[in-house]
């Protein structure tokens, strides 16, 4: 269990190999049976999970998510507190129904570009967009695929499992307290310019850098800059000059261009057009493109998926332009901008790169599985006609209102009205109405967070057969024995917080059920607090970008740093914490 835990904090391969390696070590050396180590794989839970990613993936093909982001974004510039709850609560309630990881991809480029268009900092509202995505999950059955990992783990073990809606108890409050905590503080605590209510504002927040070098026989050799800003580059604000190799800031004082100078240059979107025009300067990385006309070259931003092929390796030792026709500008990372010596530099998974190249680039990897992101640059895409957004969205109601109803309604022989059996139907029903494409369908699925869970079910099983659950639990309940059941549940929602945020939710779940299950036997009460807590705690990521996936796309679209997580996410998962503790035993007696 600790190589596991090291080898996923460390990401020494994907978590779903990581997982399979430790199980297939636990079966050789005894400690799980061949039956027990695929038992995962034929779980109700785990299939209910992949037949989901059919149904999201649908949705968003229909493009009814798309429409509806930019139904109800704010029209006009208005105060902070008004502007994050009409974003983060259409979002909570859509990711109750949906994957989140596709509720991230079409709405932040969307969020992107509505902020640019209000000369607001979209550092403001990408975050909060991946804890809506986060409090939504938290409400119901399917907002995340924990919650039926739980549930899994619940039913394989002979207790009643959670229904629709049970988890809303505590998810709602989550939900609430912490819209409320992001609309008070958001603008004190997250990064960018904070955003002041003056409808007269015509100051420009320029969220889009360029890097540009001065031309050899350029009109601008010569010329001053002052603070930062020059007459002849109009609506460019200068950030430094590289000179031969020694960066000086110029956002203050006056300085001298000079031939060959290498520019990094702040503005909006529309600049890059009046780049490539302008003789006096040249867009680095040009050259490589020098066959196709300026008017059809684009700057477009690409988040690396774990899929991309060349994880490990360097742009030049991968030949990045052959491959796909677009030339890296730069590469987003923790936070930084990156631009010199990228060829020296490890691609990874989470890279947010800055691609130069034109819309053939999103024609031919805009619906890949290698990207995350296509562009943020590019105007809002529709897709989908009306009547397959209409009939997507009765789809999804139904499945929602026979999964919550289904126990009340006739069943046809001895089937069992689940979420499996309405999920089941929806996904069908979605590629039979050419609503998802057929031939795309196997694409859609997350087979790595597949075979994660159907593994941590493995291993899951093998803490309880081999007594390590059962001498973990006796030692947390001597640990916190003085507080009584509730003391035992705070453990539990500690240790499976401390793991989300080092490893994956799913993973962390699975690792930390067992010990629950064996505390609850041996103090001889209800499990069930215990069990909530779990799926709670590992859903309540904030304070680091790797526990949860959506973090992590937020962060290289955003290009935040580690800290501005930390800031804003830990007192919200104090916040978390406090509520789960005073709810979690006032609905669920032990």
């Amino acid at each position: 269990m600790v190589l596991t835990i090291v080898a996923l904090a460390k990401e020494l391969m994907r978590p779903g190999l990581v997982l399979f390696s430790a199980s297939t070590i636990l079966l050789a050396t005894g400690i799980i049976s061949s039956e027990e180590m695929l038992a995962g794989f034929s779980n109700k839970g785990m299939l209910t999970i992949g037949v989901l990613f059919l149904v999201s993936e649908g949705v968003r093909q229909s493009g009814v998510l798309n429409r509806v982001a930019q139904t109800y974004l704010p029209r006009k510039r208005r105060k902070m507190v008004s502007m994050i709850p009409q974003i983060m609560i259409p979002v909570s309630i859509m990711s109750g129904f949906l994957n989140n990881t596709p509720v991230v991809i079409i709405f932040a480029p969307i969020i992107k570009k509505w902020s640019e268009n209000l000369n607001l900092s979209s550092k403001k509202f990408l975050i909060p967009l991946s804890y809506a995505t986060i409090f939504g999950g938290m409400c119901t059955l399917i907002g995340t695929s924990t919650n039926l990992v739980v549930h899994g783990l619940i039913l394989e073990n002979g207790y009643e499992g959670f229904s629709m809606f049970e988890l809303v108890k505590v998810g709602g409050f989550i939900a609430f307290f912490g819209t409320l905590y992001i609309t008070v503080f958001g603008n004190w605590l997250l990064p960018g310019k904070k955003i002041v209510f003056n409808t007269k504002s015509s100051t420009e927040y320029k969220d889009y850098y360029y890097d540009i070098i001065v031309s050899e026989n350029s009109s601008l050799v010569g010329q001053e800059i002052k603070n930062g800003r020059i007459k002849e580059l109009k609506g460019l604000f200068i950030q430094c000059i590289n000179r031969d190799g020694k960066v000086m800031e110029v956002r203050k004082g006056t300085f001298d261009l000079q031939a060959n100078d290498k520019l990094l240059v702040a503005g909006k979107s529309d600049r890059l057009t009046y780049i490539l025009s302008n003789d006096n300067i040249k867009l680095s990385g040009i050259d490589l493109v020098k066959g196709i006309p300026k008017d059809k070259l684009k700057q477009y931003e690409a988040v690396i998926a774990p899929r991309f092929p060349a994880v490990g390796k360097t742009i030049h030792e991968f030949n990045f332009y052959e491959h796909y026709q677009a030339v890296v500008l730069a590469i987003h990372r923790n936070g930084e901008r990156i631009t010199s010596n990228m060829d020296k530099l490890k691609l990874k998974a989470g890279d947010n790169l800055v691609l130069l190249t034109t819309d053939k680039f999103v024609q031919n990897w805009g619906e890949s599985k290698i990207f995350y992101l296509t562009s943020y640059i590019r105007d809002y895409r529709s897709t989908g006609t009306f009547w397959k957004k209409w009939l997507a969205f009765i789809v999804l109601l139904l499945m929602i209102l026979g999964t919550t109803f289904g126990e009340f309604l006739q069943s046809p022989g001895s089937v069992e009205l689940d979420m499996f059996y309405f999920a089941s139907i929806a996904a069908v029903l979605l590629v039979w109405m050419k609503i998802m494409p057929h031939q795309k369908y196997t694409k859609a699925i997350s087979w790595d967070v597949l075979i994660t869970i159907a593994c941590a079910f493995a291993i899951s099983k093998a803490m309880q057969s081999s007594g390590a659950a059962e001498g973990i639990a006796r030692t947390t309940i001597e640990f916190s024995k003085a507080f009584g059941p509730v003391g035992v549940l705070a453990a539990l929602y500690i240790i499976t917080t401390i793991f989300t945020e080092i490893i994956t939710n799913n993973a962390a779940a699975a690792l930390v059920f067992p010990i629950a299950l064996a505390a609850a036997q041996q103090m001889g009460i209800n499990p069930k607090p215990f069990f909530v807590a779990i799926a709670i705690a590992a859903s309540a990521s904030f304070s680091t970008p790797v526990g949860y996936q959506t973090n992590l796309l937020v962060q290289a679209i955003g290009n935040y740093k580690f800290t501005d997580y930390v800031k804003i996410g830990l007192p919200l998962n104090v916040l978390a914490f406090i509520l789960s503790m005073l709810l979690i035993p006032y609905f669920w007696s032990f």
